[in-house]
């Protein structure tokens, strides 16, 4: 039988509602494993599944020949150093659109909780200040229907929230590397062009070296003072300096941030006290049967690596 490792399995199984028996009877499952603990953990294994976890190239290089396969329990694969699997022959797997439609409702749940206000709302309620109730509405309440959503990135996230975005009537921008005609009501143009129009701005693309600090200083200043920026995709993405600096000087109305550059997001970092800004634990993912479907497309693609098939195949 095909002797799985699982590094890290604390990260989807944090509530102990996950079968990772799934994947195959020998599996062993380590909520944890330090940097020091890995080459010792994956002796003999053949397949490593991890999620979201660092595999620097200097361990890859300790792996025994036994391993043939790395399992990546989601959809971006920037935490793997792909050089070294490839000097090292071990193929590298992923899990995409197993969250697509979660990750499009936080989204949706971000832009709808910022353009009323509801943070604001509900700092209110927990100080007791009941002014929204007693008095007119203290603070802004604005329509998405009508609003124009800029989406940079086309792929299967950035594809469903478009489509439940159109079904609230907003009008759409996408900005991609890949020069599309306009089609089904979706205007694709530049990312400069995306910045400057949209009401709300959704990051939907994977971190590279080449989207690293996609939203810079100089890309928070083409947006309006009136926008919101959604991030669910990955926190790298944003420059995160520079948009707290933008948000406390109010050059942009506000974010709302599932995904940040470090996680989890430092204890005493500004964005907990931004009342502009919605911070929430990379929850896009986290959701019951997101975990399960999570687990049950790492079980086929070790059982489509094992009879020499290329389900979700990176390398």
């Amino acid at each position: 039988m095909t002797k799985i490792v699982v590094l890290n399995g604390a990260v989807v199984n944090y509530d102990h509602a996950m079968d990772w028996q799934q994947l195959g009877e020998t599996v062993k499952v380590f909520d944890h494993s330090t940097n020091a603990r890995i080459v010792e953990r994956v002796q003999d294994a053949e397949v490593v599944v991890t999620k979201e976890m660092p595999l620097p190239g200097e361990i890859v290089a300790q792996f025994p020949d036994s391993v043939k396969l790395v399992v990546e329990a989601g959809t971006g694969y920037n935490n793997h150093d792909l050089d070294a699997l490839k000097a090292k022959h071990i193929a590298l797997a992923n899990v995409p659109a197993y969250s697509t439609e979660r990750v499009a409702d936080t989204a949706l749940m971000l832009m709808l909780n910022l353009a009323s206000s509801m943070q604001i709302q509900l700092a209110m309620l927990a100080h007791g200040d009941q002014r929204n109730f007693s008095d007119h509405l203290m603070v802004p309440h604005v329509e998405l229907n009508g609003k124009t959503l800029g989406v940079i990135g086309f792929g299967h996230i950035g594809q469903a929230l478009i489509k439940i975005a159109q079904a609230m009537d907003m009008k759409i921008l996408v900005a991609t590397r890949t020069k599309r005609d306009d089609r089904d009501g979706i205007h694709f143009t530049t990312q400069t062009d995306l910045l400057q129009h949209s009401d709300f701005v959704s990051l939907n693309l994977p971190l590279t070296p080449q989207t690293t600090h996609l939203i810079d200083e100089s890309a928070l200043q083409l947006m309006k003072p009136t926008a919101f920026l959604i991030n669910t995709a990955r926190g790298g993405l944003i420059d995160e300096p520079a948009l707290i600096k933008a948000l406390q000087h109010h050059d942009i109305a506000g974010a709302g941030l599932d995904v940040q550059a470090s996680e989890p997001l430092a204890a005493d970092s500004p964005l907990f006290q931004l009342d502009n800004v919605i911070v929430t634990p990379h929850i896009g993912w986290r959701g019951l049967e997101t975990r399960q479907r999570l687990v049950k497309i790492v079980a086929d693609d070790i059982s489509a690596f094992v009879i020499g098939e290329s389900l979700n195949r990176i390398l």
